[in-house]
Formats: structure tokens, sequence, C-alpha cells
């Protein structure tokens, strides 16, 4: 193992390099930087054109940064992996921080050499603004932790998970990422907003008729899954306001897929004339 730095002074950390896709992120990235390195050896930014001091950041912290034009998601994750040293990854967001729970546990798989697993997911706790940590509910458990030589992110504008072969074991680790994936109710339909339009430009194209019956009957059940499911029925008052932003945002994807099929459909009528 090699050596990292940190308040309490060096630590033996595993063979392992952590990739962070950002842009325009200098309010969480000094705080993901120095959290990954508890773990990683090598911290790789990769920033897709910053205007703010992300860049600056995340080099003080202790990261290499490296500049990479926006190509999509799927894409992004892929070109992280190739700039890493190590064959072991850590695929984190820019929002993501490393707990020193998670960082131990992570350490304890290298103990004795490479993990017996070639991939292990990993449980992302939102931190909401308002409130205690989701820590018992809205459960999102990621692959964020694996071996590049046998598991690569696909070449995806939108998707951006790791897809397995049917059969493949996958570890999961008890500790967990805490996720800072929203400022304010504002930051959330800003999201929301611009993954709905991805979604619809480059997502997986539906039939006109089956979003023609998700824009007429779905919502309920968008929310439904958000607020009931996924358990946020137990986060009060924002529980809700955040389940019903979330089912609104992915009704959105629907509508703005049928009207760009609508607004098709009417160029091409035009062309023929």
């Amino acid at each position: 193992m090699s050596k990292t730095n940190d308040k309490d002074g060096p630590k033996a950390v595993p063979p392992l390099s952590c990739y962070i896709r950002t842009l325009n992120e200098e309010r969480n990235i000094e705080a993901v930087v120095r959290a990954a390195r508890r773990v990683a050896a090598e911290v790789v930014v990769v920033d897709s054109g910053s205007t703010d001091r992300t860049a600056a950041l995340a080099e003080a912290a202790g990261a290499r940064v490296v500049v990479n034009p926006w190509p999509g998601n799927g894409f992004q994750k892929q070109f992280g992996e190739a700039a890493c040293s190590h064959d072991w990854v850590l695929d984190l967001d820019a929002d993501e921080v490393v707990t020193p729970e998670l960082a131990a546990e992570i350490a304890a798989l290298f103990a004795t050499g490479e993990p017996p697993l070639g991939v292990y997911e990993i449980d992302l706790t939102c931190v909401p603004p308002v409130g205690e940590p989701w820590y018992d509910f809205d459960h999102a458990f990621r692959r964020k932790l694996y071996d590049r030589r046998r598991f690569s992110m696909p070449g995806h504008k939108v998707w951006d998970q790791l897809e397995l072969p049917a059969g493949t074991r996958v570890g999961r680790l008890r500790a967990t990422l805490m996720h800072y994936a929203f400022r304010d109710i504002a930051h959330v339909v800003a999201k929301l907003n611009g993954y709905s339009t991805m979604g619809a430009r480059d997502g997986k194209r539906k039939t006109k008729g089956k979003l023609l019956f998700r824009i007429w009957c779905a919502l309920p059940f968008y929310f439904f899954k958000h607020y009931i499911l996924r358990g946020l029925c137990r986060a009060g008052t924002y529980g809700l306001i955040i389940a019903a932003s979330a089912a609104y945002g992915r009704w959105l994807r629907d509508a703005k897929m049928y009207e760009a099929i609508r607004i098709e459909e009417r160029r091409a009528r035009e062309a023929g004339r």
C-alpha cells in the first residue's frame, strides 16, 4: 500500500484510483477530493470545462486534474477509467463524500491483496439541506468500486452505470457514501429539467403510443414509487416535496420525448410537400 496524508498524519491506502467528473463544482470538490484520498492512492478529476475554481481547488486538495470536453455520461466515465493509474477504480460524482467508515471497509478489502470479487456496490445516503441524512430509506445502491480490467462503463451519452454479464457476483459494502445531491428546491428543479432534456434527446426512444399512455397515466405511479416505495414518506413535508419533484422530472422526460417526436413528424410532413 502507498501513503497519503491527512490531518491525522500519514496512512496507508490501497492501490486504488478514484475518478470524479466535474463541471463547476467548486462548492463541494475540496471535501470530495480530501475524503477520497482517505482510501485512494490517486484521485483523478475529469473536468469538462469548468469556469469557476473547480480545477484549482481540486489540485490544491491533492487531485490530478485532466480536461475533457463533455462527450456524455458514460463516455466521460470511460475517459476517467483510462486516465487512472491503477486497475482498481472508485467511481465518484462531485457531490459524493467517502466516509471514514467506508474508507476503512475498502482498505480492509485490499489488506491481503486484491479484493475477492471484481465489483462492489455502495449505498448512497442522501444528505438533504433540511433535516437529517436519509440513512434508513431512499437507498440507492451503485456499482462504484470495480476492476477496470474486467468491467467498464458503457459508451453511452445518458447511461453511466456498470452493466454486468449475467451471473456476475457483486459484493455489497456496509458503509455508505454521503450524497449531497441538491442545495435547495431550485437546484432540484434545475437538475431534473436538465436530466429530462438529456434523457428525451439521447435516451432510448419510446413509441408515441407508449409515451401517450405514460403522459396521461404514469404520473401517480412515479410519485408512488418515490414517496412510498423509496420511503420519502418518512422524511415529512420535505420528503413530499422531493418525491413530487422527482415524479414530475420523470414525467417531464416522457413529455419532452413525445414533443420531439411530434416536431419531427411535422418537419417530415413539411419537407414532403
